[in-house]
């Protein structure tokens, strides 16, 4: 037996805690820091969804997790002068494939990946290294690190960063088990492919489905499938903008994850990328900021007592009808289900993030509701026929 003694378990009441394979190695090894239960819960999910990005779209993976679910997941399609404002990449820094995946993912929900941990499916070089030294981080999980990458990771966390490497030739049994109140589960692991097959049943009157919607689609569904259910998932340019886990309603998982989806939109807005931060703010605290002028309790920022707190001249307010007015103009957005849409409901919100392709399951007795709303707006919608579920 090979095993990792932790810290302690989920909470710090939960004592001993251990991680261990019971014949062979631990495919994975500590290079600095102490992880914890939840880092390795979070770094072994983010190493499956980073790998299969990768098998899926020929491109570079990176995810961002925290509490068992992706804040943001990505491949390394190249980032715009407005991206890289919106994710604070440093001019001096040339992105490599890695580092615009690692952009991307973290640049998904910023608010949400405070304190992440990052899963990366190729080397970890100096530039991806430089962007996570900006940026508030438990630790992360690569196959490799160059020399230069692991100098500047070891010196996040005045030196206590973890850094773990994963074995890229490791295959777990096809079993799985999970033990509840003493009682053992078992399952064949989720062996389901996202792949090119899995799109082929259009069942809308429009057809099309770009190369581009394709990639997202792919991205969105391998992200679900390392996201806590219920779940439904918004992605564009390769990266996912807005994740909805965990709800107990797919309509509210549909709704928490356009409105993440909105707010990365709107991050694009002339009047939040000319915000004019004080010199002195953290990048955490600019995000908040800005989740907060973005929402309907804007004053908390602009208001006459607290404003001076953040900005150094008072911004304008983007008003309700400033936000539809840009947020109609999105389109191209994909959206991933982890399980059938039970109402047409779910379409209509997704249609007001700009969504015109649509991938979920299928198999709902209201199946031909949902196709006739996609049909209404002009979408594209395959059945997949996948469940993935993860819990």
């Amino acid at each position: 037996m090979d095993e990792l003694e932790l810290k302690y378990g989920c909470n710090p009441n939960q004592k001993p805690a251990r991680i261990y394979v019971e014949n062979g190695t631990l495919p994975v090894k500590v290079l600095n820091g102490r992880p914890g239960y939840i880092n390795f819960l979070d770094a072994l999910n983010g190493w499956q969804l980073v790998q299969e990005l990768k098998k899926a779209t020929g491109l570079p993976g990176a995810a961002s997790f925290k509490h068992v679910s992706p804040a943001g997941a990505a491949v390394g399609v190249p980032l715009d002068d407005t991206l890289k404002q919106m994710y604070f990449i440093p001019k001096e820094v040339e992105l490599t494939p890695q580092a615009a995946a690692y952009a991307r993912a973290r640049g998904a929900d910023r608010l949400s990946s405070y304190g992440d941990f990052i899963a990366l499916s190729d080397t970890c070089d100096e530039a991806t290294a430089l962007l996570i030294k900006g940026e508030v981080s438990d630790g992360i999980i690569a196959p490799d690190y160059t020399d230069a990458a692991m100098e500047i990771l070891k010196s996040k966390r005045k030196g206590n960063y973890t850094i773990l490497q994963m074995d890229p030739a490791y295959v777990p049994a096809p079993m799985e088990h999970k033990e509840v109140f003493g009682i053992t589960f078992e399952q064949n692991r989720n062996e389901g492919v996202v792949e090119d097959a899995l799109f082929q049943n259009i069942v809308t009157k429009e057809k099309q489905l770009p190369a581009e919607a394709l990639r997202d689609l792919k991205v969105a569904l391998i992200a679900l499938k390392y996201t806590q259910s219920n779940s439904v998932c918004y992605a564009v340019e390769g990266q996912t903008i807005g994740v909805g886990a965990g709800q107990q309603s797919r309509i509210h998982c549909t709704r928490l994850a356009g409105d993440k989806a909105d707010k990365w939109q709107l991050r694009h807005h002339p009047k939040v990328l000319g915000l004019p931060f004080r010199s002195d703010l953290s990048r955490p605290v600019r995000d908040n900021t800005i989740d907060i002028y973005l929402s309907d309790e804007w004053e908390d920022v602009l208001g006459d007592d607290v404003w001076q707190q953040y900005f150094t001249t008072r911004p304008e307010q983007l008003s309700r009808e400033e936000k539809r007015a840009f947020l109609a103009q999105a389109t191209g957005v994909s959206l991933g289900s982890d399980a059938f849409f039970p109402f047409g409901d779910n379409i209509q919100r997704a249609r007001r993030s700009g969504v015109s392709f649509v991938a979920q399951p299928g198999g709902s007795i209201r199946d031909d509701q949902v196709i006739e709303t996609c049909d209404h707006y002009g979408m594209v919608m395959a059945f997949t026929g996948l469940r993935l579920f993860h819990h």
